[in-house]
């Protein structure tokens, strides 16, 4: 095999052309290919080149403004985004919203199997996934505003069933992240917390004529690496970039972490027990429903806590944790770390894990809960002029044998306070979660109904079941009024079978709730 080139970041970005649809790598603050972001923010800067490009980005990624995709986040220099998140740049999602370029905003799961499809030169993906919620054409399509025109997602039929095709977005450049690269360019990627989709994207910009450029932190001899390790063969690169610094750490400016790769493993009694509060009442009610050898996912946010709760009471063992980024087992990591589980059991790349929850593999899902209205819908996408996007809550909502929505009853300000099982509202939130009708569904209740999904939503002070008639109430917090403390806080009314039976007094004291037993 030939030897690769090692160029610096600047040649790099010197050969992406005007108009290129060119994707980057990363997951939150995981295997993010800073080095060549910033250098094409630099080439830009100081020649206005490139210009209109096209950026394609599966999960959000980033610390925030000036980092990940944000480095893009200047006019001329993009005239596309299609990404799975955006919450990470902030800069780029403001253009956005002010309508300065085209977007879309795609489930990430979905995203991630477009580019192993448009490796394989197919037409596009075709999948269930995004009926009925904001990405089916016969609503929003996806587009985030009213610059973007362009159908990129289509509604079709096959064999009597609706379907969405996803149409293909062949990738001219991709920057990806690997830890070593031999001579011939073969990149392994064992100190990554998630391969994600290095294979993939690689593919596709090599078989559609692309450019593979990749940043590593060390070029090793021929025969160093062990084959297994190897995501990217040398046949696929063009060029590797040695980058320096905390350009290579596994998780960004952060120590490297060989938990999170199976160096080695910790003791889960040394992870700190969350405080009782709103939080950890809500998940605490959410892990009363584990059952023992489910497959599990948590979102981010309130569910995070549902891993903390379970190893608190001892059942942490009881579940099978994934996170989308690929990871099975171990414990799900929460803010920078989201993407990597402590003690993991394998890791997967992130397609393979989507085709695993598009199936229908996730036992019990528990997400965010944001806005729900009185048809069951969820929205966790849109809120005024802000765009969080999807990620992939899509993927796992709708396809989850069942899914738990965990969220505070109220925002902006709640305060509680607990004591001889009962709960106490010191300081109600500003804003209402249960609505008339959701700003953009990113959750359809109908398509739970249609398939026979069970969904419940759990707050600190109510539980909530969608059935096929619309939502009920079926739980109260000991303590609450029903009145004025949940039924006056709502836009809708909830359907109720008489007088919703009490939340179990175990949630709200500081004793363990005895879940091993």
């Amino acid at each position: 095999m030939a030897k690769v080139k090692i160029i610096t970041a600047a040649e790099a970005a010197a050969q992406v052309p005007d108009g290129a649809v060119i994707n980057t790598e990363g997951f939150v603050q995981a295997g993010l290919s800073e080095t060549l972001n910033r250098a094409l923010e630099q080439r830009f800067l100081e020649t206005g080149h490139p210009k209109d490009l096209t950026i394609f980005t599966i999960a959000g990624q980033g610390a925030g403004a000036g980092t990940g995709s944000d480095h893009f986040a200047h006019e001329g220099m993009v005239k596309r985004l299609i990404a799975g998140h955006y919450n990470l740049a902030p800069t780029l999602r403001a253009m956005a919203i002010e309508g300065k370029i085209e977007a879309y905003n795609l489930p990430q799961g979905t995203m991630a199997q477009m580019v192993r499809d448009a490796a394989g030169k197919r037409v596009g993906t075709i999948t269930h996934v995004g009926l009925n919620t904001y990405v089916d054409p016969r609503i929003e399509g996806a587009k985030v505003n009213s610059k973007t025109t362009e159908d990129i997602v289509k509604l079709i039929e096959i064999e009597g069933e609706e379907k969405l095709l996803f149409k293909s977005q062949p990738l001219d450049v991709t920057f990806i992240r690997g830890t070593y690269a031999d001579e011939s360019g073969n990149i392994s990627l064992e100190k990554e917390c998630c391969t994600l989709d290095a294979t993939s994207l690689a593919q596709c910009a090599k078989n559609n004529g692309g450019k593979v450029f990749v940043q590593v932190e060390k070029v090793v001899a021929n025969g160093s690496l062990d084959p297994r390790t190897v995501k990217i063969p040398g046949i696929y690169v063009d060029a590797v970039i040695i980058a320096e610094g905390d350009d290579n750490a596994q998780i960004y400016k952060q120590e490297y972490d060989g938990s999170m790769t199976g160096d080695f493993r910790v003791p889960l009694g040394s992870l700190e027990a969350p405080k009782l509060d709103a939080k950890k009442i809500i998940a605490r009610r959410a892990a009363m429903e584990l059952q023992k050898g489910a497959v599990v996912n948590l979102g981010i946010g309130v569910p995070e806590f549902v891993s903390a709760v379970a190893n608190e009471e001892g059942i942490g063992d009881w579940m099978t944790l994934t996170v989308e980024a690929g990871p099975v087992g171990g414990v799900p990591q929460g803010g920078s770390r989201f993407a990597g589980s402590v003690n993991v059991d394998c890791i997967l790349d992130q397609p393979y894990q989507f085709d695993f929850y598009d199936g229908g593999g996730i036992d019990q899902a528990f997400l965010g809960l944001a806005q729900v209205d009185e048809k069951g819908n969820l929205n966790v996408s849109k809120f005024g002029g802000r765009i969080a996007g999807c990620g992939g809550f899509i993927n796992i909502s709708q396809n989850a044998k069942k899914v738990y929505y965990l969220g505070t009853f109220t925002t902006g300000g709640l305060k509680i306070a607990t004591g001889n099982g009962k709960l106490e509202i010191t300081q109600e939130g500003k804003s209402k979660k249960f609505v008339k009708e959701v700003e953009q569904i990113t959750f359809s209740g109908s398509y739970a109904a249609k398939i026979g999904q069970p969904v419940i939503y759990i707050t600190e002070r109510a539980v909530f079941e969608l059935r096929p008639d619309g939502v009920y109430l079926t739980e109260i917090a000991p303590g609450i009024d029903l009145q004025t403390q949940v039924l006056d806080l709502m836009d809708f009314a909830p359907k109720m079978d008489g007088e919703p039976k009490l939340m179990d007094a175990r949630l709200f004291t500081d004793e363990l709730m005895g879940l091993a037993e």
